[in-house]
C-alpha cells in the first residue's frame, strides 16, 4: 500500500472543486432562503411555530415513525430517550466502545454508567452473538431485570448506534434485550435515510434519538429528534422537552423538573428544507459511495488489504461517512496515510478514539474489545459531502 497511490484513488472518485475538501459538509440547494426569511419576517424564530410542526409531521412521513419530536441537537434527545427509559442514578447502560462521544455522554447525564461493548465487523454496530455470550457469563437476570453480577448494578438498556448510517443488525439485539429485561434504543443519529429489513431505522427501539448537527445528512444547523411509536411515550417527550410547563394561556406553572429542549422555529425552517431534499442527498451519497467502492476495488487487489466498507446485505445505508479500511494495517501507518490525506487538501480522519480510552471512562465496565480495537487502527472516514459525486 503507497499513501500517494491511495491519495490519487480518492481524488479520481471526487469532484474536487476546492482546494481543501472537508470531511462532510452541508449542501444547500433547495428552499433554505426563503423558509429562514419567513421566520424573519414573521418574528416566529423560537421554540414554537409553523416550521416545527410542519419538520417534524414530515419526518413522520418519512421515517414511517408514529412520532418524531423536534428538539435542539441529538445529545438533548439521545438523553431524553434514556430518561424516559427509566435510566437513573447507579444504573449501566450497554453501548459501543466506538461511537461518537455524546453517546456515553447522555447516559452519564441521568447519572447513570456507560458500559462499553464490542462492534461487529460486517456491521460497525453491536455484535449481538459477542454480547449475549458477554452477558450469559456476568450478568444475572433476576425477575426480569439483568444485573452486573461484578457491579450488582442494573442493566436498564442498549443503545444500538448505526455506525456512519449502516443500520446494526437489530433482530438479534431485539432478542438479547428480550431474554435479558434490557431495553433497547437506537441512537440513529447518522443514520436518516437508512433502512434495515426494508423499514426505517428508529422504529425497533422503544425510544430513538436522530441528529441534524451540520456534518448530518440533513442540517437544521444545530438539532435532533427523538422517535417513539408509543403515545404515552411522546406525550412525556414533548411534555419534559418544553421545561414540564402546563397548558394555560398566561400562567406559568411547571410540574417536575425538565428541559428547555425544544428546536427553535428558525432551525426547523431550515431542517424542513433540507429534508425536501433528501432523495436527492440519498442519490448523489450513493452514488459517491459507489464510486469509492468501484475505484478501490480496481486500484487495488486483496493482497494490499485496502478496501471501502459495504452496507450489510440486510440493509440500505444512507453512506453518510464512506469507511476506509487498511486491512491488517496499525495505528503507525493509518497516521502517514493521514498526513498525506491532509497535505493533499483531504480532511479524512481516523474514527472516533474508543470511549473507555477517554480519561472520564477509563473506568468505565467493559467486556473484551477486540475488533472495536482492530478498527480503530486501521479505518479512516473519507470525505463524503452531497456535492462531491462526480457529474
Amino acid at each position: 500500500m503507497d499513501p500517494i497511490d491511495i491519495v490519487n484513488t480518492v481524488l479520481s472518485s471526487i469532484n474536487k472543486q476546492k482546494p481543501v475538501i472537508a470531511l462532510h459538509e452541508p449542501f444547500f440547494n433547495g428552499r433554505e432562503w426563503e423558509y429562514v426569511k419567513d421566520c424573519l419576517d414573521t418574528g416566529w424564530v423560537s421554540s414554537v411555530g409553523q416550521y416545527v410542526n410542519r419538520f417534524e409531521q414530515a419526518l413522520q412521513e418519512y421515517t414511517g415513525v408514529k412520532h418524531a419530536i423536534a428538539v435542539v441537537n441529538g445529545t438533548a434527545a439521545l438523553h431524553v430517550c434514556l430518561e424516559l427509559c427509566g435510566v437513573q442514578e447507579n444504573d449501566e447502560v450497554l453501548l459501543p466502545a466506538l461511537t461518537f462521544v455524546a453517546t456515553a455522554n447522555a447516559v452519564s447525564y441521568c447519572g447513570a454508567t456507560p458500559h462499553f461493548v464490542d462492534i461487529d465487523p460486517l456491521t460497525l454496530g453491536v455484535d449481538a452473538e459477542r454480547l449475549e455470550g458477554y452477558l450469559d457469563e456476568h450478568t444475572i437476570v433476576k425477575n426480569g431485570k439483568c444485573f452486573n453480577k461484578q457491579t450488582q448494578r442494573r442493566i436498564r438498556a442498549l443503545v444500538a448506534v448505526h455506525t456512519f448510517g449502516h443500520p446494526v443488525d437489530l433482530d438479534p439485539l431485539l432478542a438479547v434485550c428480550e431474554d435479558y429485561g434490557i431495553t433497547l434504543i437506537e441512537d440513529a443519529a447518522e443514520s436518516l435515510g437508512s433502512f434495515y429489513k426494508g423499514r426505517h431505522t428508529g422504529n425497533f427501539g422503544v425510544i430513538n434519538a436522530l441528529s441534524f448537527n451540520g456534518n448530518k445528512i440533513i442540517t437544521s444547523g444545530g438539532g435532533g429528534a427523538v422517535l417513539t411509536n408509543d403515545d404515552a411515550l411522546a406525550k412525556n417527550v414533548r411534555h419534559i422537552t418544553t421545561t414540564a410547563k402546563l397548558p394555560h394561556a398566561w400562567e406559568f406553572v411547571h410540574d417536575q423538573v425538565a428541559y428547555n429542549y425544544r428546536m427553535p422555529n428558525l432551525n426547523a425552517a431550515l431542517g424542513l428544507s433540507q429534508l425536501e431534499q433528501i432523495d436527492s442527498f440519498l442519490e448523489h451519497k450513493r452514488a459517491l459511495a459507489n464510486t469509492y467502492l468501484a475505484n478501490f476495488k480496481d486500484s487495488f487487489n486483496a493482497t494490499q488489504g485496502v478496501h471501502v466498507f459495504k452496507e450489510p446485505a440486510y440493509a440500505r445505508s444512507n453512506y453518510w461517512l464512506n469507511v476506509l479500511s487498511l486491512d491488517g494495517a496499525g495505528m503507525e501507518y493509518r497516521d502517514v496515510v493521514l498526513e498525506t490525506f491532509h497535505d493533499h487538501g483531504l480532511q479524512a480522519r481516523p474514527v472516533w478514539r474508543l470511549l473507555h480510552k477517554l480519561p472520564m471512562y477509563r473506568d468505565s465496565p467493559r467486556m473484551p474489545l477486540v475488533m472495536s480495537e482492530q478498527i480503530e487502527a486501521s479505518v479512516i472516514c473519507l470525505p463524503s459531502s452531497v456535492n462531491l459525486c462526480p457529474s
